[in-house]
């Protein structure tokens, strides 16, 4: 896995991350705008399933935000390929992008279950949200804001 990540990063597209004055900085903030726009409408979504802004019927919330949170990851796993290419032997050992991958991994199969299951159901809650989505919407905000810590703390370790 070694010789992969190390052609990758020697490769044209890591090359051009580290030596482009511009390349980098764009892609980062590009990065923090799509996990911007993932984390933001999760959360307010995830609060609502947890009794927050009752007034919101939970299913006209989820069609107006879960589009925008697709979009905010792929941004996100898009930009985050670029940074990682810049340095991919060194960050794919770093302790912190590892348990950044496995919180995004539990928050991808979260949803995946959440979706699959309880929220088949959504337009039948009529207000009352079951307890299964509650769960899902606690595990949600740790993984998910779990994730985004530990994206913080790559630059650290």
């Amino acid at each position: 896995m070694g010789g992969f990540l190390l052609a990758w990063q020697e490769g044209p597209l890591g090359l051009a991350m580290r030596t482009s004055p511009l390349a980098y900085p764009v892609a980062e903030t590009l990065h923090i705008i799509g996990f911007t726009l993932l984390i933001g409408p999760i959360v307010a979504l995830d609060l609502r399933l947890l009794g927050f802004g009752r007034t919101l019927p939970v299913a006209a919330l989820a069609r107006l935000v879960l589009p925008v949170a697709i979009g905010g990851f792929a941004l996100a796993v898009c930009m985050g390929l670029l940074l990682f290419s810049a340095d991919a032997a060194h960050v794919a050992i770093n302790p912190s992008f590892r348990i950044k991958l496995v919180l995004i991994g539990l928050a991808l199969l979260n949803v995946a279950l959440l979706h699959l299951g309880v929220w088949r159901d959504v337009a039948t809650w009529h207000g009352v949200v079951p307890a299964r989505a509650r769960i899902a919407a606690v595990l949600s905000l740790v993984f998910w804001l779990g994730a985004l810590t530990a994206g913080r703390l790559i630059a650290y370790f």
